[in-house]
């Protein structure tokens, strides 16, 4: 069996202290292979950007581990968070906004490289690779993000996540802000830079369509816990946990019948909960 990448034991993340403190975890365990997609779905606020954040770095870790390659790196310093930006990367949410607009695409592709020491030519050499892997014509170079439509600057920031070839990648809703026909690309691309590659990602999204379209296994959150995990098409097609069964419930398809049936569902679900409901106010003293 192969070794994870990363893994989180019993992780705990809490913000704040005492009366203030809130806890946005709650021993959370998950693990993504290498070349694997984990798919992490959710709604606001469950606390899978927070998972995401902890795992950069990026959100204070209260209990638990985090293992990179068997290392514990969820307390390391800003030399040893360095180092893992090689091997650990992120692609955020918004296009629009995590692409420095006072910077050419050549320095926002070239920073990631001259901050890890690579020689001015080979950052120069592989700036081009970069634009080829994800699509983009190399005399994109001395324009500006704002130049480029939302789908093409994600295509960028995705190409600077990968500068380094890192091993893993944080997707943080990297679609959601995109419409549908241009979120496809970019699935599409992720797919294939991984087929290529074998970087591993932690894809995070509240939608199962698009989660089941790139993820090897989904792991689903509710309140800072994982409340259901499995193969992609299991969660996805038959899912156990009544929370799972709303988010499916709730997608949008194309085909009548389905949708049709899943409106009785998401009814019969309602009424579950409206039934526990009235049973709990008549059993409280």
């Amino acid at each position: 069996m192969t070794e994870p990448l990363l893994t989180t034991e019993d992780l705990v993340v809490t913000y704040g202290r005492g009366r203030r403190a809130h806890q946005v975890l709650h021993g959370v365990s998950v693990c993504v292979a290498p070349g694997e997609t984990l798919g992490l779905v959710g709604e606001s606020g469950s606390g899978k950007t927070t998972l995401a954040r902890a795992a950069l770095g990026l959100a204070p870790v209260s209990a638990g581990r985090i293992l990179f390659r068997g290392e514990d790196i969820a307390h390391v310093g800003p030399r040893d968070r360095r180092r893992l930006a090689r091997d650990i990367q992120v692609v955020f949410q918004d296009p629009y906004t995590s692409l420095n607009p006072a910077m050419t695409i050549r320095d926002i592709l070239t920073e990631p490289l001259v901050a890890q020491g690579v020689p001015g030519d080979k950052a120069r050499s592989r700036v081009l690779e970069l634009l080829d892997r994800v699509a983009m014509p190399a005399n994109s170079l001395d324009r500006y993000s704002r130049e480029f439509s939302g789908g093409q600057r994600q295509r960028i920031a995705i190409a600077r996540a990968l500068a380094l070839d890192p091993t893993f990648v944080v997707c943080d809703e990297p679609v959601s802000a995109l419409d549908l026909s241009t979120q496809r690309r970019v699935l599409d691309l992720l797919i294939e830079i991984q087929e290529r590659t074998s970087v591993a990602y932690l894809f995070i999204s509240h939608d199962l369509a698009v989660v089941r379209h790139v993820s090897h296994r989904v792991a689903v959150m509710l309140r800072g816990e994982i409340v259901e995990i499995g193969p992609s098409a299991q969660v996805t097609e038959h899912p156990q946990h009544p929370y799972t069964q709303r988010l499916w419930a709730a997608n949008l398809v194309a085909d009548p019948d389905e949708q049709e049936r899943r409106r009785q569902v998401r009814a019969q679900l309602n009424q579950i909960a409206a039934d526990a409901a009235t049973l709990s106010e008549r059993t409280t003293p």
